[in-house]
C-alpha cells in the first residue's frame, strides 16, 4: 500500500490564454497562446506528491476514447501508479480560458459516465486501512465512497472542497468523513466562521487558500495560522497551484511537520506549479 491514495478526476485540458476573459456578448477575440495538457485535481495532487518522492496511487475514471491513453500515459510517464476504471464514452475534458493575471474560467467539455463500481482494485475505503492518507476529491463516485463508509471508516481522510460556498449539499459527505479539509475562498470571501465550525464538528484541520493573499489554517485547538503566497519571478500558469499546495502540505505533514511548517512547504510547492505551463514540472 502506498503512503497516499488519491481518489478522483484526471482529465485532458485545452488551455487558452487571452488578454482578458470574454464579456457575455457576441464578439471575436484572439488567443495569445493555446496548448493541451493533462488536467484534473486528483491528477495534480498525485503528480506533486510523486515529484516530492512520496509513494502515491491514483484511482480515477477514464473513457474509451482517444483521450484516455493521453491521460494515463502522462501520469505513468511521471511515475504515478494509476488504477483506472474504463467506461464507455468520453473521458473528462476541460476548456480553460485564462489570462496572465491568473483569472480562469473552466468549461467542462465532457465528463465520463458513472463507473457503476469504483476504479480497479478499489472495493471500498475499508481496503485502504494501511494508507497513511486517503484523499477524496469531488466526483459522484467518490461521494458514494464517502457516503458508504467514509465517516465510520476511521481512516486519515483528506478532502479538497475547492470553491465550496458553505451550503451546497453535494459536499456534505466529504465534510462528514474528512479529518483534514481544504477549500478556496473563491465562493466564501469570509471563510473563518466556516473553518471554526468545521473544527467544532470534528475536523482536525481546515485550510483555506486565498490566492495572491496566501493561505489560512485553523487547527484542532482553533489556532489561526497564515502563510504568504510564494514569490515567483514569473507566473507561467495558475493551473494546478491549489493541488500543489495541498500535496506539499500533506507530504510535509506525513514527515512530521507542524501546521506552520507544512503551510510554508505547501506555499513553496504551489510556486513550482505557478512556474510551469502544466499541472506539474514533471510534465515539462
Amino acid at each position: 500500500m502506498p503512503d497516499v491514495v488519491v481518489c478522483g478526476p484526471a482529465s485532458w485540458n485545452e488551455l487558452v490564454t487571452l488578454d482578458a476573459l470574454p464579456e457575455p456578448r457576441p464578439h471575436t477575440v484572439f488567443a495569445r497562446s493555446t496548448h493541451e495538457t493533462l488536467g484534473g485535481t486528483s491528477a495534480g495532487k498525485a503528480l506533486h506528491l510523486a515529484q516530492r518522492g512520496r509513494s502515491v496511487r491514483l484511482y480515477t475514471v477514464v473513457g474509451d476514447d482517444d483521450v484516455a491513453p493521453r491521460i494515463l500515459g502522462a501520469l505513468q510517464a511521471s511515475g504515478v501508479d494509476v488504477a483506472a476504471r474504463r467506461v464507455a464514452g468520453p473521458s473528462e475534458r476541460h476548456l480553460n480560458l485564462m489570462t496572465e493575471r491568473g483569472e480562469r474560467v473552466s468549461i467542462y467539455l465532457a465528463t465520463p459516465a458513472e463507473p457503476g463500481e469504483p476504479p480497479l482494485g478499489l472495493r471500498g475505503l475499508a481496503g485502504l486501512a494501511d494508507a497513511r492518507a486517503v484523499v477524496l476529491d469531488l466526483a459522484p463516485w467518490t461521494r458514494e465512497l464517502a457516503l458508504t463508509d467514509g465517516a465510520g471508516a476511521g481512516l486519515p481522510i483528506w478532502t479538497d472542497l475547492h470553491d465550496y460556498d458553505g451550503s451546497a449539499p453535494f459536499h456534505e459527505p466529504y465534510l462528514a468523513a474528512a479529518r483534514r479539509v481544504f477549500l478556496s475562498n473563491d465562493a466564501m470571501p469570509e471563510p473563518l466562521p466556516f473553518m471554526h465550525a468545521t473544527v467544532d464538528r470534528g475536523a482536525e484541520l481546515v485550510v483555506c487558500t486565498l490566492g495572491a493573499d496566501g493561505a489560512l489554517a485553523v487547527d484542532a485547538d482553533h489556532h489561526e495560522l497564515r502563510v504568504a503566497a510564494p514569490h515567483v519571478e514569473r507566473v507561467v500558469d495558475t493551473n494546478g497551484a491549489g493541488d500543489a499546495f495541498f500535496a506539499g502540505f500533506l507530504d510535509a505533514t506525513l514527515d512530521g511537520a507542524t501546521v506552520e511548517q507544512a503551510l510554508r512547504t505547501a506555499a513553496d510547492q504551489s510556486g513550482r506549479a505557478l512556474g510551469s505551463r502544466h499541472l506539474s514540472p514533471l510534465l515539462d
